[in-house]
């Protein structure tokens, strides 16, 4: 049963047509994602659908009595109460039955029968809405987000705006709503939080749309992918690789049928030139007629996606030594609050390794002592022969706020002209007048992609990297992992997004109360190894197999083009032959000592017969060949 369906949905903004005719639909239970580039009106298209923003056109039909939850991107609760006493309003009616029902205990020593059968009746209905259950449902959901019992008692108005979101998220989780709209729910979790999510959702009775950058995330949730592109959209079934697939297959085959129905155009084209040098009458009429059936084509346009990502190329100017990091006796604390002690761990040239951990367990401190913005209580940071750092902060506190995108690039790149300067800054999505926009004006994305530029500029053989892929989309990630892979430097970034880590990384460094742990591979190998579960990835010897029938069937179609050639070759010789005959031919028939013998006349209309029966076969070949 469908529980929303969205109806040829369309939205303006500024004259500019964000969302087209959009339409799409969601079933009972059903866990759908909603992707797209930044800007192809994925938060428009929620708030249409939760009423906060009115469509031009179309409309949004929710089945009669379901209840809409919506957890938007930013929050900014103004909530005075603690975290755990907002957790349990998200269940207001529990809360008043629980109420109803210490009041009836307060009156069971003098209650009379129908004391009694209330609150037996409220007691079953509590029961059955797991009333009993509902503190530890709480708790536990508190906790799967990152809470520690320690925060439960903090209030609200004090938290910082991750926090707040990540109570937002709780409490929308707990109303259990019949179809809940989540607008990057992974934003502020860390890794374990993130993985205690996708657990809830995949297990979770209602519906659920969500709109989300992290594809691992998707991957596991979502049975269906709906693509904004361009302002239309497009369904997929399947999680977020079955889509890629699908959307990679639907282009191939598109770019396939544009490029077979370009070449045709171009061989009918030489097919009509070739007829008409035969100069004959037959041959031009079938040029002229070729042409009449070019001229009806309906010409396919050229596929077209969504291009406006960013476009990179990070290249070390020179090459480090080989021992780039060592890390001996690292400690840090903040006041009271110990972060670690005594870490230890070294990275060498040409790697690229994932730094990763909970929150609050000081992966981006151990990445600003790297970069001497702090000093580490206790032990030694080297750094090696040769190296030189270029480093992206999350918190962009390397860009200079009341500087414009335009002056932050050319007063660290003196060297650069006007032009030069805009290439980069077009190449991460800043064209025209953007260039002259103030940092501190911009959104956290687009300082991200101004950061991405200075690191583009930067040539350094050692990228430290703090949340690269905060705020970009699922494109622009695509596009930072294949500048990184290409990279041959040296890399050691901080990431939650698994992803990513399972695309660039070489290897990963988890950081944990006890310490540093190193595991050699991606995160799926990471993962293998947290579970000890070795999966058995031999198929060499299907893959060889295959090879072979490759290789065998290349050979065979080669084999068979080259035969069309040699007869193609053959055919148009034996027409460039008769078609001299029959000029040789004509030219007899006009002599007086030709036309005036019959018995030569018949003898060369005969042979002039049996030449245009052979050049109607040949025709017909060529045209095939061809």
């Amino acid at each position: 049963m469908t529980i929303l369906a969205c109806n040829r949905i369309s939205k303006t903004f500024v004259g500019q047509e964000v969302i087209k005719a959009v339409s799409f639909h969601i079933e009972e239970k059903q866990k759908a994602a909603l992707v797209g580039v930044n800007g192809a009106g994925k938060s428009t298209l929620l708030k249409i659908i939760v009423g906060e923003l009115a469509p031009d056109e179309g409309e949004v039909t929710i089945a009669k009595g379901a209840a809409l939850g919506y957890l938007a991107q930013h929050q900014d609760l103004k909530d005075t109460h603690t975290i755990l006493e907002a957790m349990l309003s998200a269940r207001q009616e529990i809360l008043a039955m629980e109420q109803k029902l210490r009041s009836l205990e307060q009156r069971m020593g003098q209650a009379d029968d129908a004391v009694l059968e209330e609150y037996a009746r409220l007691n079953h209905e509590f029961e059955m809405q797991g009333g009993y259950a509902y503190r530890s449902e709480v708790v536990g959901v508190l906790k799967g987000l990152g809470f520690s019992e320690s925060e439960f008692d903090k209030r609200i108005s004090t938290l910082s705006g991750g926090q707040k979101t990540r109570v937002a998220l709780g409490k929308l989780l707990l109303s259990k709503p019949d179809i809940m709209l989540l607008d990057e729910p992974t934003n502020h979790l860390d890794l374990s939080s993130i993985s205690w999510l996708e657990g809830y959702l995949v297990s979770y009775p209602g519906s659920v749309l969500i709109v989300c950058h992290d594809r691992y995330f998707l991957d596991r949730v979502v049975t269906k992918v709906m693509e904004l592109e361009l302002g239309k959209c497009t369904s997929f079934d399947g999680n977020y690789t079955a889509y890629g697939q699908k959307k990679q297959a639907l282009f191939s085959a598109a770019m396939k049928q544009y490029l077979k129905q370009q070449a045709q155009i171009k061989h009918q084209e030489a097919v009509i030139e070739k007829l008409r040098s035969f100069n004959r009458e037959k041959s031009i009429k079938r040029a002229e007629s070729r042409e009449k059936m070019l001229d009806k084509m309906e010409v396919l346009d050229k596929p077209q996606t969504a291009d406006d990502v960013m476009r990179f190329e990070l290249t070390p100017p020179q090459i480090s030594g080989v021992e780039v990091l060592n890390v001996e006796g690292l400690s840090k604390s903040f006041g009271s609050q110990r972060l670690f002690s005594n870490l230890n761990f070294s990275i060498r040239r040409g790697e690229h390794v994932a730094l990763i951990g909970s929150n609050g367990t000081g992966k981006t401190t151990i990445l600003k002592m790297i970069n001497e913005l702090l000093p580490p209580d206790e032990g030694i940071i080297r750094i090696g022969a040769k190296v030189s750092i270029a480093y992206y902060d999350q918190e962009h506190q390397v860009l200079h706020m009341d500087k414009t995108l335009f002056e932050e690039m050319s007063d660290e790149h003196p060297g650069m002209n006007n032009t030069q300067i805009r290439n980069v800054l077009a190449a991460f999505l800043f064209t025209g007048d953007d260039v002259y926009k103030r940092i501190g004006d911009l959104s956290g994305g687009e300082r991200g992609r101004v950061s991405l530029a200075k690191l583009m500029l930067a040539e350094a053989n050692f990228l430290i990297l703090d949340e690269p892929t905060n705020h970009l989309d699922i494109l622009s990630k695509e596009i930072l992992e294949q500048a990184l892979n290409r990279y041959t430097g040296t890399v050691l970034y901080v990431s939650h997004d698994r992803y990513f880590i399972n695309q660039t990384a070489s290897r990963i460094l988890e950081l944990t109360p006890e310490g540093i742990r190193e595991y050699l591979g991606n995160y799926d190998y990471y993962l293998e190894k947290k579970v000890e579960a070795a999966e058995n990835t031999s198929r060499a010897e299907p893959a060889v197999t295959a090879n072979k029938q490759d290789w065998q069937a290349q050979k065979e179609e080669q084999a068979a083009i080259r035969k069309r050639q040699n007869r193609l070759r053959l055919v148009e010789e034996r027409i460039e032959e008769l078609e001299a005959q029959n000029a040789s031919i004509d030219e007899d028939l006009t002599r007086e000592e030709i036309y005036t013998d019959v018995e030569r006349l018949m003898e060369l209309n005969k042979k002039r017969e049996d030449i245009a029966k052979e050049l109607e076969e040949l025709y017909g070949e060529w045209e095939e060949l061809a």
